[in-house]
């Protein structure tokens, strides 16, 4: 351990080492503490740096990774800005951007301005606070309210704020360099004129050639973009103006050419997300001095300044924008949630007022308080009124089933192939397609050898169909990771519902079924079936359904409702719904317009310790079926991740977890460290 006592570190490969454990700890450690992971790699650049423990200096390594990482993050808010959202709603972006940047800037600046600030850090600071970044976004697109008007608002309003925020950061910097007469101002205007102007006539032009005739590779396509992004940025300081607002704009100049689901922004963001940015974050973290918050009154009085002001600006914004076009007390709401985080492009715009000697430490560690003041506000509150929006809406309309289903079967084990092969056929009901059933092998040495014993299961299942006169095709795949395969499988055959099997065996505490189903489940959005049957299913006589609360408001609700009732009808038993904390009517209601004739019956209980007490009451004869859904989606609750082993360790071993299907390219960003509200909200309450 004698590289402890040399002080700073200097060699180059144990920096990179402790670095890359950090990037790696410090989310793990915040998600655990429900607080977004940027505010943990801050903290850890205190922790290691020379304010900390004096582990890694702010040398030129760390500032080199760390402008390129400040350059990604102005980069990526470009690319993510929706321009087609934008025009569609014109008139209230316009309004919800201009209210959202002027309130907080114009209170920033005047208080500012007040306790002994320069016009120029005054104003700097006030158009900071005017800022916004969108932290909470993924949230309400995974709630299914991506589309809701206030949101459309929010999210296009963001250009107004950003791009002024910009505009203003870009001013005060250039005025920083020089005397601010008649000759900067023309100078100021003229240079950036010309140069927005060939940023957005000849990047789009040579990018349209380029993705057309050379972009067929993906490695060129992601170099390509990168020398656009920083050729752009470098372009900006010859126009004078800051190395940031070039790649911002580089962003809104490729923003057509680069999808948002689409391999490329994968790539720029994953290497972004991955090294740079952190290395941005960490290098903030060490310049914070804990000892001068502590002790330095002017950070707490900076401190409470931008986070009175943005909250108190955002939340009029939102209001006044509300009031104007007829928004309820909900949307209004939500609209302040996505608007009040302030994350890493206001922190980079710091930073820039930092390095230019217009704003002190005093500034740079009271924008870190309000950093973190406004992540945890933020996404809490898109959380609960995306929900309560979701849930306000109409209930989705009855659709019957129109595609033939494709039902998979993952066989690994010979002794639960028929059971599995049973449930397949039930749920495949009328469809002609045929059974698909796959196995899939770990890429390794000995892969052939379990393809080869893989096959003779395949071809027992292909015996057993023929037996029930269905057809069943088989598939297998070699891949280094198991779901992967499963996934790569399910897209490639368009599989609609997967059957699998579970064992009833975690590997460790905090997952749900296991590694491999686990992972299935976050990067799928078919309907999965996950059993674990310990007695033949034809001897069961009742399906006791248990529901989560606004499960009706899924888009998968009715195929999970057609289903349940296939088992139902196609092995005779009656149906016991046991539906927590909602309104039974609804479930009647969605059952009388299929016109069914089954026995069933509704039974609400107000709470999930309800069922837990009830559980050991269930006989061998009842098949449990639980309507669950993936983490963070609409209708989850935290108890549905803990049902599973609770199922599992109850005499009735048999039943069910039905997951819906997901409509496609669901976000599943912002389940990190963000927990659902353990209570169930009533949103009718939220409904003015």
């Amino acid at each position: 351990m004698n590289f402890l006592l040399n002080q700073p570190i200097t060699d180059p490969v144990l920096i990179f080492a402790i670095t890359m454990l950090i990037f790696l700890i410090a989310p793990i450690i915040m998600a655990k503490l429900k607080v977004t992971g940027i505010i943990g790699l801050i903290v850890a650049g205190l922790i290691i740096g020379p304010n900390g423990i004096g582990l890694l200096e702010r040398d030129s390594t760390v500032l080199l990774l760390s402008t390129v990482g400040l350059h990604f993050i102005f980069f990526i808010a470009g690319l993510e800005i929706d321009l087609d959202g934008f025009k569609k709603y014109r008139n209230r972006s316009l309004t919800f951007g201009a209210l959202s940047f002027l309130i907080p800037f114009v209170f920033g600046t005047a208080a500012t301005l007040l306790i002994g600030y320069e016009l120029m850090a005054a104003i700097l600071i006030g158009s900071i606070i005017g800022s916004h970044t969108l932290l909470a976004y993924p949230i309400a697109s995974r709630l299914g309210v991506s589309k809701n008007r206030a949101v459309t608002t929010t999210i296009s309003g963001t250009i107004i704020t950003d791009t002024t925020a910009f505009l203003v950061l870009a001013i005060v910097a250039g005025a920083a360099h020089g005397v601010i007469n008649a000759e900067f101002w023309i100078k100021m205007i003229v240079s950036l004129v010309i140069f927005v102007a060939a940023v957005f006539l000849i990047i789009p032009r040579v990018s349209k050639f380029f993705f057309r005739t050379l972009g067929s590779e993906g490695n060129l396509e992601f170099t390509y973009v990168i020398s656009v992004l920083f050729i752009t940025a470098y372009g900006a300081t010859l126009a004078g103006i800051e190395a940031i607002i070039g790649a911002f704009l580089a962003g809104l100049a490729l923003n057509r050419f680069i999808a948002e689901q689409g391999t490329l922004m994968n790539r720029i963001k994953f290497v972004g997300n991955a090294i740079f940015i952190p290395f941005f974050l960490l290098s903030v973290g060490m310049l914070v001095d804990l000892r001068v918050i502590l002790t330095d009154p002017d950070t707490w009085i900076m401190a409470g300044i931008v986070v009175v002001f943005v909250i108190l600006g955002k939340l009029l914004a939102a209001i006044i924008t509300g009031k104007i076009y007829g928004y309820s007390k909900a949307e209004k709401i939500l609209m302040f949630g996505l608007s009040v985080p302030q994350a890493a492009a206001t922190l980079a715009a710091t930073m820039v007022g930092y390095e230019l000697g217009l704003l002190g430490e005093s500034v740079v560690n009271a924008m870190i308080i309000k950093i973190l003041i406004t992540c945890l506000i933020g996404p809490s509150l898109v959380e609960k009124y995306s929900k309560v929006l979701a849930l306000l809406e109409d209930q989705k309309p009855y659709e019957p089933k129109q595609a033939p289903e494709r039902v998979m079967i993952p066989v690994a084990n010979p002794n639960t192939l028929a059971s599995l092969l049973d449930l397949g056929f039930i749920v495949r009901g009328q469809s002609k397609e045929p059974l698909y059933a796959l196995s899939v092998a770990q890429s390794g040495e000995n892969y052939q050898e379990i393809l080869a014993k893989a096959e003779k299961v395949l071809q027992d299942a292909v015996s057993y169909g023929a037996g029930a006169e269905v057809p069943v095709q088989t598939l297998t795949r070699v891949d280094r990771n198991i779901a992967t395969g499963m996934i790569r499988a399910m897209e490639e055959s368009r599989i609609t519902t997967a059957v699998i099997g579970w064992n009833g065996k975690l590997s460790t505490p905090q997952r749900i079924f296991g590694s491999v189903l686990d992972q299935l489940l976050e990067r799928s959005t078919q309907t999965i079936l996950v059993t674990k049957i310990e007695y033949p299913i034809n001897t069961m006589k009742r399906l006791v359904v248990i529901v989560p609360a606004g499960y009706t408001h899924k888009v998968g609700f009715y195929k999970a409702m057609e289903i349940i009732k296939t088992f139902a009808s196609e092995l005779g038993m009656s149906i016991r719904y046991l539906i927590v904390k909602d309104d039974v009517e609804l479930y009647k209601e969605a059952y009388a317009k299929t016109g069914t004739s089954l026995n069933i019956s509704f039974e609400k209980l107000e709470d999930w310790e309800q069922f837990y007490e009830r559980l050991p009451k269930f006989h061998k004869d009842d098949l449990l079926v639980s309507l669950s859904t993936r983490k963070g989606t609409l209708g989850w609750d935290p108890q549905l991740e803990q049902l599973p082993r609770e199922l599992s360790n109850t005499a009735s071993e048999s039943f069910i977890i039905l997951y819906s299907p997901e409509e496609v390219n669901v976000d599943s960003r912002g389940t990190k460290g963000i927990e659902a509200p353990k209570k169930v909200l009533n949103p009718r309450a939220y409904h003015s």
